[in-house]
């Protein structure tokens, strides 16, 4: 909410303007599992733990942009705002209400029109994919979301000039793509056709079996899903890469809407933090 957090390996950086037009500034460390459990950075399961680890810090990151919009007075570089197990429940459950729906409905659809084999799940893939698209399109029309989705449009402008190796200010930033081909845009494309791939392996009809074993999968599908990123961005000049991530890229002119400049000079600020951190601590 009016700001972008940005994450290094050790470190995450929230930056948000204040109703003032001042830019707050939260700095928190990170003790990655991975590092402390040396046998959940292995392949596959790393991705699950950045899953979960992804999840619990968007939750602080939207509890500190909040409570910031409410003219709360959370100093520059402290803990963000504190919140109880009851608040962290409500938060979770929300997002697993959400998920249910687009896991759930698709599923039913589907087995509706009496589909079977791999037929049966492309068409519910597609059923899944539309419903989010025409979720995202609604939602957008909310002016409050849409600039979120231009601070999302911010972000990756300022991600792509750091990358690009410019000097990190407005001007040269403004010239970037608001497109980025490692967004969790274009991760949900790879969960897509991953997800098609291994519901595929269990050729069972049954309607609560298939929720279970849809379920089961979840995990799964996010480390697989995540070394596929993590490939992407490795290969990004490769041709066959390029041509994988072209819809992703293409989802993202949804997810995303130019920004103006006092959104970049936002992301500006939180990606210099970031970098900052990053030599200090190499």
């Amino acid at each position: 909410m009016e700001g972008v957090m940005i994450r290094s390996r050790r470190h995450m950086v929230m930056c948000v303007r204040k109703p003032s037009r001042e830019i707050a500034t939260c700095i928190e460390k990170i003790n990655p599992l991975s590092e402390k459990y040396r046998a959940l950075g292995l392949p596959f399961l790393r991705g699950i733990v950045a899953m979960f680890e992804s999840l619990y810090l968007g939750i602080k990151g939207l509890f500190f942009s909040a409570n910031l919009a409410l003219e709360g007075l959370t100093p520059q570089g402290e803990e963000p705002l504190k919140f109880s197990y009851k608040e962290i429940a409500v938060v979770i459950a929300g997002v697993i209400g959400i998920t249910a729906v687009f896991l759930l409905l698709p599923l039913f659809l589907a087995t509706w029109l009496n589909l079977t084999g791999i037929l049966f799940n492309v068409v519910e893939a597609i059923i899944r994919l539309t419903m989010f698209i025409l979720y995202l399109a609604v939602i957008s029309m909310w002016s409050e979301f849409k600039r979120i989705l231009m601070y999302h449009g911010a972000e990756h402008k300022a991600i792509n000039a750091y990358e690009a190796g410019v000097p990190m200010d407005v001007e040269n930033v403004r010239r970037y793509s608001r497109l980025h081909p490692r967004c969790g845009t274009s991760f949900l494309f790879i969960v897509l056709i991953v997800s098609i791939v291994l519901y595929s392996i269990v050729p069972i009809s049954d309607f609560y079996f298939r929720v279970a074993y849809r379920i089961a999968l979840i995990p799964v599908i996010a480390g697989v899903s995540y070394e596929l990123l993590r490939l992407s961005g490795k290969y990004k000049d490769s041709p066959i890469t390029k041509v994988l991530v072209a819809p992703g890229l293409a989802f993202q002119r949804l997810t995303t809407k130019e920004p103006t400049d006092d959104m970049l000079e936002v992301s500006v600020k939180a990606v210099t933090e970031v970098n900052q951190l990053m030599q200090v601590t190499t």
